[in-house]
């Protein structure tokens, strides 16, 4: 039940961000306000839930070091998509043609954040925290990666295709920064910085949920592999190898810190693996 009633909780803070954002759509100022208000107030609840839950202290969510840790996430997170649209564009298939919206920016910084945090505490922080202590790492990533690829069918130029490459590069990379630091810090920078890039900065499609005016004017065409098509870059095949490389990276990481949980134990709760522990906090601050 404590893995209801968190994804629940964490849930109705989304519901009531995304109704408040849908409510100012079009103006640029409260729909940061909304979004940031969101990604404040999200944490929170989770935290609050995870105590009465749990009875400890959410280690993962901590203030302590948290500006430090998201910000090496947004650093991934831009450099990764800096990477793919660098690519893309190589190939002639990515132009912009002058720029955009500084509204629009602004009010994707907020939409954004909101995004970021509030997935990342429920398919990391819950699904794949919980999941982990039951079936192992390797599994729990598997597992919760296409379920995070597959809730985004639902967007409305949706391919198969485009929510398997979903599946693999975001799903799998964020849960395995999460086992490799222990952190959600880390998942959440990583999640923003990519999207607000993806749709603040460079103006493509994110998701399939529709062109973007960010502070680029940007186009895409060429072929589908390449660009992602109507789903947009993340559908591209320089996405999908950017995050597997990261993942792998990641999973190194979490194996070389001893991070990666078998599958479950005889006599073993699941609640030992839910908790941060105090040196894997302990390395993040480093």
């Amino acid at each position: 039940m404590r893995l209801v009633k968190q994804l629940v909780a964490v849930a109705v803070v989304a519901f009531v961000g995304s109704q408040a954002a849908a409510a100012v759509d079009g103006n640029a100022l409260l729909t940061l306000l909304a979004g940031m208000a969101t990604a404040v107030l999200a944490p929170i609840v989770y935290a609050w839930v995870v105590r009465r839950t749990e009875h400890r202290e959410p280690a993962e969510i901590a203030r302590k070091g948290a500006g430090a840790a998201v910000a090496r996430g947004m650093l991934i997170g831009f450099a990764m998509f800096a990477a793919v649209i660098v690519n893309i564009a190589f190939l002639g298939d990515y132009r912009v043609d002058g720029f955009g919206s500084v509204a629009g920016a602004v009010g994707l910084f907020g939409f954004m954040a909101a995004a970021a945090v509030t997935e990342e505490l429920l398919f990391r922080g819950v699904l794949f925290r919980i999941v982990e202590g039951r079936i192992g790492t390797w599994a729990a990533l598997a597992l919760t990666g296409l379920l995070f690829g597959l809730s985004h069918l639902t967007n409305a130029h949706a391919t198969l295709w485009g929510a398997l490459a979903i599946a693999v590069e975001a799903g799998g990379m964020l849960a395995a920064a999460y086992a490799a630091t222990r952190n959600l810090w880390v998942p959440i920078g990583l999640h923003f910085a990519w999207n607000f890039a993806e749709s603040g900065i460079f103006g493509t499609e994110v998701s399939g949920n529709g062109s973007n005016k960010g502070l680029l004017d940007g186009a895409m065409s060429g072929p589908s592999l390449i660009t992602g098509g109507e789903f947009g870059p993340e559908a591209s095949l320089y996405s999908v190898g950017a995050g597997v490389a990261v993942m792998v990276a990641f999973m190194w990481l979490a194996r070389r810190r001893g991070h990666v949980l078998p599958a479950r134990r005889r006599g073993a709760g699941a609640a030992g693996s839910a908790a941060a522990r105090p040196a894997e906090t302990a390395t993040l601050s480093r």
